[in-house]
């Protein structure tokens, strides 16, 4: 579904991303994983289109993103959920979840009711500010508003950091769901193994720019977790 093919990038003269090459496969929930700044964040932002590509191609279900808008992607299948949420304070928690009606590809004016079926603390407070809820409940908003759009592939950027662990227990449910009873292939970048391990299908690590190791979650062993996880 997804191919990221010999893509280079870079931060000034920092070179980022070398020659990367990583494959997601449809219905996949494949958790990128490494330790800070070998270039997660970055990768997901050159999918997402908000930082362009050196070099390389990046294919989403048989078509270049390189040259598309951030909002051509998301209007092709691309939901996302970035680190910190970055959801709208000051509007409501409905405005919020409308302003992604705007990237459906079929025109939809309503917010689906599975948002709030999944997310029942949404419907509750959805004529509440944004900024009023906590940190858990804007990340369920967020992952909501990347629903609005009926995604093909979520891609979430850290959806466990600063949550409480109720929330994260309540999130971990949903992504399985959402992968494992609605086949929604899912990405996500997550630095807590036993949540990786919990929901992710595929582990895909990254050590200075380059894919270093991947396959089953289930194979996933100490030795690769000490020499590239570990802190």
């Amino acid at each position: 579904m997804l191919s990221i093919n010999g893509v280079n990038q870079f931060y000034g003269q920092s070179h980022i991303l070398w020659d990367l090459n990583l494959s997601i496969r449809e219905g996949a929930c494949a958790c990128l994983m490494g330790r800070n700044g070998v270039g997660k964040t970055t990768l997901l932002k050159c999918l997402l289109g908000l930082l362009p590509v050196k070099s390389g191609e990046i294919v989403f279900d048989g078509k270049p993103l390189t040259r598309l808008s951030t909002e051509a992607r998301a209007r092709g299948g691309i939901g996302y959920v970035p680190q910190g949420r970055e959801i709208f304070p000051l509007l409501t928690v409905e405005e919020n979840l409308k302003i992604s009606l705007g990237a459906r590809r079929d025109g939809a004016r309503d917010i689906p009711e599975k948002i709030y079926t999944m997310f029942p603390v949404l419907k509750e407070m959805r004529h509440r500010r944004g900024g009023d809820l906590s940190g858990g409940q804007q990340q369920q908003l967020a992952i909501g508003r990347a629903l609005v759009l009926e995604p093909r592939l979520l891609v979430l950027d850290e959806p466990t950091e600063g949550i409480q662990p109720n929330i994260v227990r309540e999130i971990g449910e949903v992504i399985k769901r959402l992968n494992r009873e609605e086949g929604l292939t899912v990405l996500l970048v997550e630095q807590k193994l036993p949540f990786a391990r919990q929901v992710a299908s595929d582990f895909h690590i990254l050590e200075k720019g380059r894919l270093v190791a991947e396959g089953p979650i289930s194979q996933l062993g100490d030795s690769v977790v000490q020499e590239f996880l570990s802190v």
